[in-house]
């Protein structure tokens, strides 16, 4: 493992602290020289301005990938950079506190610099890491939580960003529990569990569907892919190297069969066209594959025909469905769905849990590193058989039915009731009893059960990416459960609910990242926290 150059100071952040850390960037690090006179500067005080090349040292990778550079102590991003380099770039946009700048040409490249193996990553912006060796990703992402705990949650840090800095593949950092007692210099972040093999990961396709204009080099019509970076022009491809390949082989019959059929792609711009996405779903454990049409409508045209074709192409298939999006939105699913041809649901399983999937249902997108992700949880959760649990943002049950393997008795709540449909009827496919599903917010269901007798030794969180609401972290305060365990998917938002629950009376003991999206700039992670004179 090669180590990450001894330069690399920063790291990048959330969406919603992006603004905090180029302000705090202006003061850090030192760039190398100018190539212009001092006397162009175009914004007063600056010491770059627009148009003209520099020589930057690059110091972290933002929220998106791109890297951090430094020129006289400014702050540029520069896409295609990489900690420890030093690079030519040209100042292409600028604010008072900070900039963008195009990568002219590597300097003095990092030992991390891999080649990218996606043919289509510099234009479509699904990856945004390919160009980062995957020890050097693994790196990168504990730091991410680093910094955000340090910088966010005002959380101290044991060994800061010095400390536990490798990178831990599959079961390499089983049993590393540590308590805050052995941990005094502060919270101990593990490093993150990464992949043996961390490609055709992804058991769940969502392309968008649109036209493209004939020209000199491409046929033109219906194309299928993914959002050019930054834009909502759609690149056509054929694969992805984060797809399990059974999810590209449905996207491109799909693709084919509407254009043999004459089906027409959806324009976001005048709401005409029919097929707005294709949504591909696989079981990793069970083989089993379901086909998602989203619609701006209800009739297709030729409909069974499609349906005789896909079946034809997709012999695995078990589920054909249309959902129906006739909205001017963004959001990909509508409200409706109808089955076409087969079940309604797929299975696949996770540990010993064998879970039911439709076309809507939450369900992590990469199963083997769930597996891990839960395991981590149920760990940290430290039962015995004797304890209650309540398990917030439960989802379709996945890690309910995970924790009821050594609960007395675990209690799921969940907002969205098709969610809580789900999870019973997991339950039901499961055989396990001691679990009860409730719809409705977890800060107005969890005091209704406390006023019931209801008194859990632990509770999990699983927010979405804005994290815990504060209602909720009044209602976990005011329950004084003994642990909690905290699963996120965003470390800005992590630290955030752990400052609040630190001054509320609890210890934050570990954090552990887990990689369940190599080559994104995404890490989820799962937090202890322990009350106030207790041992972790």
């Amino acid at each position: 493992m090669s180590k990450m150059n001894r330069r690399r100071g920063g790291s990048g952040s959330s969406r919603n602290d992006r603004g905090q850390e180029r302000k705090q960037g202006q003061d850090a690090g030192a760039g190398a020289g100018r190539r212009e006179s001092a006397a162009s500067v175009a914004i007063e005080g600056l010491p770059v301005e627009k148009n003209s090349e520099y020589e930057a040292e690059i110091v972290g990778i933002g929220h998106e990938g791109e890297g951090v550079g430094r020129v006289g102590g400014f702050t540029l991003f520069v896409q295609g950079a990489l900690p420890g380099e030093r690079v030519l770039v040209k100042v292409m946009k600028l604010k008072k506190q900070y900039g963008y700048a195009k990568l002219l040409k590597i300097l003095e490249p990092s030992p991390d610099r891999v080649a990218a193996p996606c043919p289509i990553y510099k234009q479509c912006g699904g990856c945004q890491l390919q160009h980062l060796s995957y020890e050097g990703q693994l790196r990168f992402k504990r730091q991410l939580v680093v910094d955000n705990l340090e910088r966010i949650g005002k959380l101290k840090v044991s060994g800061g960003s010095s400390r536990l800095a490798g990178s831990d593949t599959g079961a390499e950092a089983e049993g590393k529990l540590i308590s805050r007692s052995a941990a005094s210099e502060g919270i101990v972040v593990l490093p993150t569990l990464g992949m043996s093999e961390p490609w055709r990961y992804r058991n769940k396709a969502q392309v968008p569907i649109g036209f493209e204009a004939a020209s000199a080099d491409r046929e033109g019509g219906l194309v299928g892919g993914f959002y050019a970076q930054g834009s909502h022009r759609i690149i056509d491809m054929d694969e992805c190297l984060i797809q399990q390949e059974n999810n590209d082989r449905v996207v491109a019959e799909v693709k084919r069969i509407a254009r043999e059929l004459g089906i027409r792609a959806y324009n976001e711009e005048t709401h005409k066209g029919l097929l707005r996405h294709v949504v591909a779903r696989y079981g990793f454990n069970t083989g089993d594959i379901m086909v998602v049409l989203i619609t701006n409508g209800l009739d297709i045209p030729h409909k069974d025909e499609l349906v005789g074709l896909l079946r034809a192409a997709i012999p695995d298939v078990k589920s054909i469905c249309q959902n129906v999006n006739t909205g001017r939105t963004n959001v990909i699913f509508g409200d409706q769905t109808k089955v076409l041809w087969g079940d309604d649901v797929i299975y696949d399983t996770i540990g010993d849990v064998r879970f039911a999937i439709s076309a809507r249902s939450f369900y992590q997108v990469n199963p083997v590193q769930t597996e891990v992700l839960y395991g981590k949880a149920l760990e940290f959760a430290g039962l015995s058989g004797e304890e209650t649990v309540i398990d917030a943002y439960c989802g379709i049950g996945t890690i309910s039915l995970f924790l009821a393997q050594r609960a007395r008795q675990v209690y799921g709540v969940e907002i969205v009731s098709e969610a809580i449909d789900d999870a019973r009827r997991n339950a039901v496919l499961n055989g396990v009893r001691n679990v009860q599903f409730e719809v409705g917010a977890a800060e107005e269901v969890i005091p209704a059960w406390k006023r019931q007798g209801i008194a859990p030794d632990v509770i999990v969180v699983d927010p979405p990416r804005k994290g815990c609401d504060a209602a909720l972290l009044e209602t976990i305060l005011e329950m004084r459960p003994d642990r909690v365990v905290y699963v996120s998917c965003n470390p800005s938002t992590l630290a955030r609910d752990l400052r609040v629950l630190e001054d509320g009376g609890y210890s934050t003991v570990t954090v552990q990242p887990v990689d369940m999206f190599p080559h994104t700039v995404h890490v989820e992670s799962v937090a202890l926290l322990v009350k106030d004179g207790t041992v972790g």
